[in-house]
């Protein structure tokens, strides 16, 4: 396999379903990018193999947590394995660290605001404080794109992340200003917070112990 060669479906599914959580197949297809049909065939196959469960009371899918983690975990390793691409994906890794922060910080200052006594939630009434802090999410963005296309080289499936966040930056510039922080759509920080996820199941890192070393 090469950098050029794509992930195969299990993988993604497995993917899908940790950075969700709980999802049905449509919502798994949008986060790693494949056609919701192969995405459910997929799913009847890891339901029997015990590795997926399916909720019949919510009609979602969920990743078991013993034998189903620890396989995309697993799968995701050997895909950085074969590839000969781990420096890379850690590499970018630490660059979108270096990130992290500012974005943490982009978005409490997107909710509350600390400029003023005392600090208050920001109601989104002062223009000029709005679009000062999204112009501090374009900038990130801008970054971030580089670390996007190291990832890529390393392995195409993370495409993905860039239409997502295109989509999201896309919308908040329009006035959408939901898809900044909300956490039940597919958000800039939505999006944010599953490509963290994704980066730390490939490289085996726990998020509770992240950047102890």
């Amino acid at each position: 396999m090469n950098s050029e060669t794509p992930t195969d479906t299990r993988l993604l599914v497995l993917l899908g379903l940790r950075l969700k959580g709980f999802a049905d197949p449509g919502a798994i297809a949008e986060v790693v990018g494949l056609d919701p049909a192969r995405v459910e065939t997929e799913l009847g196959s890891l339901v029997e193999e015990g590795l997926v469960r399916f909720n019949e009371q919510r009609q979602v899918y969920v990743l078991d947590p013993e034998v189903g983690r620890p396989e995309g975990e697993r799968l995701l390793a050997r895909e950085l394995e074969v590839r000969g691409t781990r420096p890379a994906v850690d590499g970018a890794y630490r660059t979108f660290l270096d990130l992290n922060s500012e974005m943490l910080q982009l978005c409490t200052d997107w909710q509350i605001r600390s400029d003023v006594e005392p600090q208050t939630l920001n109601d989104h009434t002062d223009e000029d404080y709005d679009e000062q802090v999204i112009s501090r999410l374009v900038d990130i963005d801008d970054r971030l794109r580089l670390v996007l296309t190291d990832l890529e080289a390393a392995a195409p499936r993370y495409g993905v992340y860039r239409r997502r966040f295109g989509g999201a930056l896309d919308r908040v510039l329009a006035g959408e200003t939901d898809y900044f922080t909300k956490p039940v759509i597919p958000s800039y920080h939505t999006v944010w917070f599953e490509l963290h996820e994704d980066l730390l199941a490939s490289l085996g890192i726990d998020r509770a112990s992240e950047r102890s070393d």
